[in-house]
């Protein structure tokens, strides 16, 4: 096996493993401060469970049972505060043997190891690659009659072939730390999906920039899907969504670059949902911009967002970016403006597909 290949298998976002937490093991806790640790200490003494303390750190070790992991964690998580409850580091082991090297690559916050004791039922979506897509039309405004290109939307699929709404996959990904593994799932069944309807158009790919450790190694799947479903690449448009959650500019410009020196455009998603917009777009100088919803919402009611939106329509025009809104059916009607209306590309929103 070459080096690349064997790479390319252990990269996280291919790593799709069920949580342990239900066998017999031994539950390691790290606690922020010892005001935490004594809380744990009163918990295990009243609950008549044996642990052990730690010298080296405040923190325990207990030998649990099958599913103990579980309930000790659950039950802990009631006792803390919520920035304790992200500060309390946690490690399961099965079996008795003692914390290896490799082992603390797998160490978690109190907060994620829960929500991923509870996600076997999103695990075993991903492991077994349970999705589908569907494509959201992006018309012209000035001739809403003629589809510009599509918005990929990823939808689980549970055992009997059923739509799992996106909202609890995200939040559980999100929480649980699987986003890697959701985020490249989501881009190779956008592309799969648009061969296999023969989608004609511009594609557009929602992705995580946190979900990608390095862009050559976990991107390389998609370029090879893409590549193989013979779709061009400036068909399509990867979409990062800005946020007020703090980035990491340095990485989301080293994804981007990778992504444009392939040959791909990229947008900027939900602009003016965050603090820190007109900074990104700055940054990372898109080739189109998506307002946001909330924005956009009853924007021919509300001066102030009617105002916003059309100075950045402007400023879009004026350095030459796309410009795409998403608006909920029948809210925008012909009381926007003439400049507003010359410049947008219309979008309906997600709610209307069904």
């Amino acid at each position: 096996m070459s080096q690349t290949s064997s790479i390319s298998k252990s990269c996280a976002c291919r790593n799709v493993s069920p949580c342990q937490a239900g066998e017999a093991g031994k539950l390691f806790l790290w606690f922020p401060v010892p005001h935490t640790l004594k809380k744990a200490i009163s918990y295990l003494q009243n609950s008549a469970i044996k642990f052990e303390l730690m010298s080296e750190r405040p923190g325990l070790s207990v030998e649990c049972r099958p599913g103990q992991a579980q309930e000790i964690t659950c039950n802990l998580a009631q006792l803390v505060v919520p920035r304790e409850l992200k500060e309390t580091q946690v490690l399961f082991i099965r079996g008795t043997i003692q914390p290896q090297l490799q082992d603390f690559s797998k160490i978690a916050s109190l907060q994620r190891f829960i929500k991923f004791t509870q996600s076997n039922w999103l695990v075993e979506i991903l492991a077994e690659e349970r999705f589908t897509s569907y494509f959201q039309p992006i018309v012209s405004i000035q001739d809403t009659t003629q589809i510009y290109g599509y918005e990929s939307l990823l939808r689980g699929l549970d055992e009997q072939g059923n739509i799992v709404p996106p909202g609890p996959i995200l939040e559980l990904a999100l929480e649980a730390g699987l986003m890697p593994q959701l985020d490249r799932i989501a881009r190779l069944s956008a592309i799969a999906q648009a061969s296999r309807h023969q989608i004609s158009g511009r594609i557009f790919i929602n992705f995580t920039p946190t979900a990608l450790y390095d862009p050559v190694s976990c991107l390389r799947s998609t370029v090879e899907a893409i590549d193989r479903a013979g779709i061009s690449h400036e068909r399509v448009i990867f979409e990062v969504v800005e946020s007020d959650n703090p980035q990491d500019l340095a990485h989301l410009k080293a994804v981007l670059q990778y992504y444009r020196d392939a040959g791909f455009l990229v947008a900027l998603d939900d602009l003016g949902s965050g603090y820190s917009s007109l900074n990104l777009l700055h940054q990372l100088r898109p080739d189109f911009l998506k307002l946001d919803m909330e924005l956009i919402r009853d924007v021919h009611q509300d001066l102030y967002k009617a105002l916003i939106t059309e100075k950045l329509l402007e400023l879009a025009q004026k350095l030459n970016i796309q410009t795409v809104v998403e608006w909920e059916k029948l809210a925008i009607k012909k009381k926007l403006t003439g400049a507003i209306a010359r410049e947008i590309k219309s979008i309906q929103s997600e709610q209307n597909l069904s």
